[in-house]
């Protein structure tokens, strides 16, 4: 389970300072009055940023693994925010989705960029059609794409 590592630093910041080390996690969500072996469990490489690791803890009774995430990071994507929200605004900003891959993605063929664009579509357009739903107010009259939202 990915748990939020709050962090102000950018992905490149991140690797340079090797973050991850100070991430801390006291305790056991699931079980915070302990008693259930949870411990450290090491950390792994994500992809992009280069170098950058994750910080790992696990339980043993739950036979589950926790990590945090820094603020910095697409959840469930590789790369950072900012690279998934310059990726999804170049997008809604073409003239097309392989229009937008032209210019994205030179180092893949065009079925994988489309598929890595609009997987990053997905996933920011449903997040903005939620915000949009829990502040009606704030949102209401905001289209559901990166510029009506600002």
């Amino acid at each position: 389970m990915q748990l939020r590592f709050e962090c102000s630093l950018t992905g490149e910041e991140f690797v340079r300072q090797e973050a991850w080390r100070d991430a801390s996690l006291p305790r056991c969500p699931p079980r915070p009055k302990g008693g259930c072996g949870f411990a450290r469990h090491g950390t792994y490489e994500r992809v992009s940023p280069p170098g950058t690791r994750i910080a790992r803890w696990y339980c043993p009774a739950g036979h589950r693994t926790f990590s945090l995430l820094p603020d910095c990071l697409a959840a469930r994507l590789s790369g950072t925010l900012t690279e998934v929200e310059t990726v999804v605004r170049a997008a809604e900003r073409a003239a097309g989705l392989e229009a937008a891959c032209q210019g994205l993605r030179l180092d893949i063929e065009l079925p994988g960029a489309l598929r890595s664009v609009r997987r990053r579509m997905q996933a920011v357009h449903a997040a903005l059609h939620l915000l949009k739903g829990l502040c009606p107010d704030l949102l209401a009259t905001c289209r559901p794409d990166l510029d009506g939202v600002r």
